[in-house]
């Protein structure tokens, strides 16, 4: 079943079309990551999302309700935590996580204790006194002590450190196994690979591949490292080998996933001696997509941001 249903959604400011046509969904008990580049219409999309903004066209149902027309209702059961935490300065930061979670129509008091402890936060000093990582965790905590349903989470570990973003990840699985659903909006890869079930790339308010990263390694290529008895020769040859190069550990070269049986094939006639392969990452199918779709258009790609 799913919780979330985006269809066809466009949004239009003045001749701008920051979002146009997309589509994905976000089922029960999953975690979607969405992710982008800065400007692409990630948050865009989740403004829409969360009732802030009404489409130009298409529509976003929320637990079968719509979005825009019964957000209050929504609001309910959805958590939300955006990148970069405004509060208000005279609360502390224990008072704004109560009123964010009376808010929710939650109580639960020894989960929040629980989370003041793990994200290491003192929750008596004032919100004007805290740093950027601490007013993220302060709504971190506010929204994992609540019992949502959905979580919309906007870049939500911007500001913290590594140990922090550990927690933050053993949060996520853990409302992931209460049968929780998440959206996880991010452009810290190795974040979105370790949590995420499904991804959707967006570019330029386009979505442009969206299914599981195992359906995604098609657009990835595996790294090889080889060391053989004899030169390997004829290898610039053979389909689906990119980028060879002779270093002092031997010879390193890219495979397209799908041509790697026959690689290793044509490699082991010359007496393999140390063989390494290393996974595509996410963050390859990130960076050659987005190359691929550059180079097509006939543009330079700017990186990723």
């Amino acid at each position: 079943m799913n919780i979330l249903e985006v269809r066809n959604l466009t949004k239009k400011f003045g001749k701008f079309t920051a979002l146009d046509g997309v589509n994905f969904e976000v089922g029960s008990g999953e975690v979607f990551g969405f992710i982008g580049p800065n400007g692409a219409g990630k948050s865009t999309t989740i403004r829409v999302l969360l009732g802030i903004l009404k489409a130009s066209e298409g529509e976003v149902k929320i637990f079968g309700k719509d979005a825009w027309k019964e957000a209050v209702e929504i609001h309910k059961r959805l958590a939300y935590v955006p990148g970069d935490v405004n509060l208000w300065p005279n609360l502390t930061g224990g008072e704004v996580i109560d009123l964010f979670v009376k808010l929710q129509e939650g109580n639960n008091q020894s989960r929040r204790e629980e989370l003041i402890k793990k994200f290491d936060l003192d929750p008596t000093k004032k919100c004007r006194t805290y740093s950027k990582g601490n007013r993220q965790k302060v709504a971190l905590i506010a929204a994992f002590s609540s019992d949502a349903d959905l979580y919309i989470l906007d870049e939500p570990t911007s500001g913290l450190d590594p140990l922090m973003e550990q927690v933050f990840q053993e949060c996520v699985m853990e409302v992931k196994n209460k049968g929780k659903s998440v959206l996880l909006s991010s452009h810290i890869l190795s974040e979105v690979e370790k949590l995420c079930d499904r991804v959707g790339i967006i570019r330029q308010g386009q979505i442009i591949e969206t299914g599981s990263l195992d359906e995604l390694r098609h657009l990835t290529r595996t790294h090889i490292l080889v060391e053989t008895k004899q030169p390997v020769s004829s290898l610039n040859k053979i389909q689906g080998i990119h980028e060879i190069e002779e270093t002092a550990r031997g010879l390193t070269f890219q495979v397209d996933t799908e041509e790697l049986e026959h690689v290793i094939r044509h490699i082991s006639q010359f007496g393999i001696i140390k063989l390494e392969s290393a996974p595509p990452t996410l963050e390859d199918l990130f960076m050659r997509h987005y190359e691929s779709k550059d180079k097509v258009e006939g543009k330079v790609s700017g990186g990723v941001h």
